[in-house]
C-alpha cells in the first residue's frame, strides 16, 4: 500500500450528535457536504480527460467498456451501463456493468463478494474480454479486493484500465492505467460512502459515458438523436427534435418521418436526402 495512503472515506464525520439535530439542520448539513463534491470533481478533470480519450479510441476500434465494482460502486456502474442503450441507441453489450456477487447484489448485499480476488476476472472472461476492450474499476475506498484483482488481471492480459475512487494514492489507483481520485473528505454519516463518494462517482461516470458517446457521434448538436423511442414522451421529444433540426412547422410530417424511420437521426438524414 502507498505510504501516503489515507482512508479519508472512513474518517470521522464533521458533525456530532446527529440524532439530536433538528430535521432542517440535518438537511442543510447534508446539502452543505454535497455542495463540496462538484468542486472536487472539477479538480480531476485532466485525469478524466486522459481516460476518456483512451477509452474513445478503444470503442472507435470495436472495443467495449466494462465497469466492475462492489456494493454502491458496483450498482452505480450498472446504472450507467444500463442507461447507454436507451439514451444513445448503442448495442446492449457496448457498455457492460458487472457487480461483485452478480445481479442479485443490485438489490441485496452478497456476503464476502467484494473480498473475492478471483471472481472479477471470471466475470469478465464470461464476456470473452480482449485487449480491444477497456475496464473501469469503481470503488469509493480504492481498496476493494474484487476490483483491484480484476484490474491487475486485465493489466496482465494487456487490457487498458481506469479507476474511480475517493481516497488519494489508493491501491486501486496503483492498479489502473488511468486512475481518477475524487477526494471528497469525511461522509456526513461516518463511512457511509453511498453519500458524497457515491455522488462523486455518479458525476464522473456521467462525464465519462456522455463525453465518449459524443465522441462516437451519438449526439447531434445537443440532442439525443439516437435515443430509443420506448414511450410516448420520448417519441414526442423526437418529433420536436426533427422539427427543430429541419426547421419544420408541420408536426404531422415530423411524426410521419419518425414513425417511418424509427430514429431521429435517420429521419433527419432521409429527409435531407429526399430534399436533394
Amino acid at each position: 500500500m502507498h505510504k501516503d495512503f489515507i482512508r479519508t472515506t472512513e474518517s470521522s464525520s464533521l458533525y456530532q450528535n446527529i440524532e439530536a439535530t433538528p430535521t432542517a439542520e440535518i438537511l442543510k448539513n447534508i446539502n452543505k457536504e454535497d455542495a463540496k463534491v462538484a468542486f472536487e470533481v472539477e479538480k480531476v478533470i485532466p485525469s478524466i480527460e486522459l481516460l476518456v480519450d483512451a477509452l474513445a479510441e478503444k470503442l472507435l476500434n470495436g472495443g467495449r467498456l466494462f465497469y466492475i465494482g462492489a456494493g454502491t460502486s458496483g450498482r452505480l456502474g450498472m446504472v450507467d451501463a444500463s442507461e447507454c442503450p436507451p439514451t444513445y441507441g448503442v448495442p446492449d453489450d457496448l457498455v457492460v456493468g458487472i457487480i461483485a456477487g452478480g445481479k442479485e447484489a443490485m438489490f441485496h448485499a452478497v456476503e464476502n463478494a467484494e473480498d473475492d480476488t478471483k471472481q472479477a476476472w471470471i466475470d469478465l472472461q464470461a464476456y470473452k474480454i480482449t485487449s480491444l476492450d477497456f475496464v473501469i474499476g469503481v470503488a469509493a475506498s480504492g481498496t476493494t479486493p474484487y476490483v483491484i484483482a480484476g484490474l491487475e488481471k486485465c493489466k496482465e492480459a494487456g487490457i487498458l484500465t481506469g479507476s474511480i475512487s475517493c481516497n488519494r494514492n489508493s491501491p486501486l489507483s496503483a492498479a489502473a492505467d488511468f486512475p481518477i481520485e475524487v477526494v471528497v473528505g469525511p461522509e456526513f454519516i461516518t463511512g457511509s460512502t453511498r453519500m458524497k463518494s457515491g455522488t462523486a462517482q455518479k458525476l464522473v461516470l456521467n462525464m465519462i459515458s456522455t463525453t465518449v458517446m459524443v465522441k462516437l457521434g451519438r449526439i447531434k448538436g445537443n440532442k439525443m438523436v439516437n435515443m430509443q423511442l420506448t414511450n410516448q414522451k420520448l417519441f414526442d421529444r423526437g418529433v420536436k427534435m426533427i422539427m427543430e433540426d429541419l426547421n419544420l412547422t408541420d408536426t404531422a410530417l415530423a411524426t410521419e418521418l419518425l414513425t417511418k424511420y424509427g430514429s431521429v437521426k435517420k429521419s433527419i438524414e432521409e429527409y435531407a436526402k429526399a430534399k436533394h
